[in-house]
């Protein structure tokens, strides 16, 4: 019966010879993962379009084709919100420019990145509220949902807004969570999609303004 022993011949594996190609595989994963987050963001803001496009258009045709589409007053504090709402675009592109600027993020960077995304998330909150006041108010002068068309669209549009609005919101919580949480887990990818979605936010009200202004 053979003795022979068989000696297990240790080679090192051959990801492991040199840095280059590991480095280079996760620089183009962490660039497939920016552009997947870049990609997703714009498909959800031209779906979103889509459909605001959609409710605007049926908006027009009703009124086209009403006799009894009589115009209604809007709530002064939409100017309010609006501004609380420009304003939060603003503050954001500080947070922005504060964190996109560090790389690796530093303490510093991250006090006064938070500090900026506070205050776009209590002037986000601002804008909501100020909302539900507008809603109120038109309530008080006898206008709910069901009363007549024009007050049909502009709870239907405010409504879908805000709801976007408080997507957002929680978007930039998460952000702020990663930062306090994990400095490493941070994917500036992310942050750059929500900044993008928070600013068509404020874009797409300015829009449902003027609709509102004109049309109801």
């Amino acid at each position: 019966m053979s003795s022979t022993i068989y000696r297990p011949v240790r080679t090192r594996p051959p990801a492991l010879r040199g840095s280059t190609v590991p480095a280079a595989r996760v620089a183009k994963v962490l660039s497939g993962a920016e552009g997947a987050s870049q990609s997703g963001i714009w498909v959800g803001i031209f779906a979103i379009t889509m459909s605001f496009a959609a409710f605007t258009s049926a908006l027009f045709v009703r009124q086209g084709s009403a006799a009894d589409w009589t115009h209604i007053a809007l709530p002064p504090v939409l100017y309010a919100n609006t501004l609380a709402l420009l304003l939060s675009s603003a503050t954001l592109q500080m947070a922005r420019r504060a964190v996109t600027a560090d790389p690796s993020i530093q303490p510093r960077t991250g006090r006064v990145g938070l500090g900026w995304l506070m205050a776009t998330l209590a002037l986000g909150f601002v804008f909501v509220a100020g909302q539900f006041e507008a809603w109120r108010q038109l309530a008080a002068q006898g206008l709910y949902l069901a009363t007549n068309p024009n007050s049909s669209f502009y709870y239907v549009l405010t409504a879908m807004h805000g709801l976007h609005v408080l997507a957002g919101i929680v978007a930039l919580a998460l952000v702020m969570g990663r930062i306090v949480a994990s400095r490493a887990a941070f994917r500036k990818s992310t942050f750059e999609a929500t900044a993008t979605y928070w600013h068509f936010m404020g874009v797409l009200w300015l829009y449902l303004l003027l609709v509102l202004r004109t049309k109801l």
